[in-house]
């Protein structure tokens, strides 16, 4: 299975626990079962540093609550390449996808963009698949890794793409500047304001998933969609209609 299993899941040695919310979410919503977060990063260097982030993204969202997986993307095909529907990395992905509630895109800069692996990903992520929309009203955060100063070309086209995908971008980012001096030798973040910037960030997406959850499916609910799908409306049903006809 494609998935990147999560080294040091719990050790979290850069996070002040005196200011931590365990369960950031709390009355905004139901926050069990735990949100699905699903984590995507944009390299396939052996020193990561878009997969080191994100790995750093897992373990707050697990300490913040919520269940996580990181795909690995290294076995993906080109999109329309013959049989890349069936390819089992690709159903991997979608599959994945589907199970979320929220996700977690983190690329690094290249020219002034989001890496080739990053878009590849996205690419086989289609609006809609036998009737399923595998990223329609999910949570999306945000991230990029930048070899020289802070720029946010990376978060900006990220921000677009979650768009066309129909899905609910969270306000906060995350951009980390010179990310080759800000891990260790075992390729754990230090502690920084970018740390820092990453812990608000998963706390807000989590904030946002609980208050989102039950909620995705009215809220991403269309005239053209339903015009086009000719699925009149049940007036003694929709809560709208009772409520105009009063």
């Amino acid at each position: 299975m494609p998935l990147h299993i999560l080294p040091d899941p719990d050790s979290l040695p850069n996070l002040d626990q005196r200011y931590a919310i365990a369960r950031p979410a709390l009355g905004l919503g139901p926050d069990q079962p735990p949100p699905r977060i699903l984590l995507l990063y944009g390299s396939l260097r052996e020193r990561s540093l878009s997969r080191l982030c994100v790995e750093e993204a897992a373990r707050l969202l697990r300490f913040f609550g919520a269940e996580t997986r990181i795909f690995d993307p290294s076995a993906l095909p080109l999109p329309g390449a013959p049989g890349d529907d069936d390819h089992a990395a690709v159903r991997e992905l979608r599959d994945l996808s589907i199970w979320s509630e929220g996700q977690v895109w983190c690329s690094p800069e290249r020219h002034g963009q989001i890496s080739g692996i990053m878009k590849l990903q996205i690419d086989h992520l289609p609006l809609a698949m036998d009737g399923i929309r595998p990223t329609q009203g999910r949570t999306l955060a945000v991230m990029q890794v930048s070899g020289g100063s802070q720029s946010f070309n990376s978060v900006n086209t990220l921000r677009l793409l979650g768009r066309w995908m129909r899905m609910f971008t969270i306000p906060n980012q995350s951009s980390v500047a010179k990310a080759f001096t800000e891990f260790d030798a075992v390729g754990r973040m230090k502690p920084s304001s970018y740390y820092d910037r990453i812990v608000d960030v998963m706390e807000e997406l989590v904030r946002f998933t609980i208050l989102l959850r039950g909620n995705s499916d009215q809220l991403v609910d269309r005239y053209s969609e339903r015009k086009e799908a000719a699925r009149v409306i049940d007036a003694a049903r929709d809560l709208s209609s009772i409520a105009a006809a009063r």
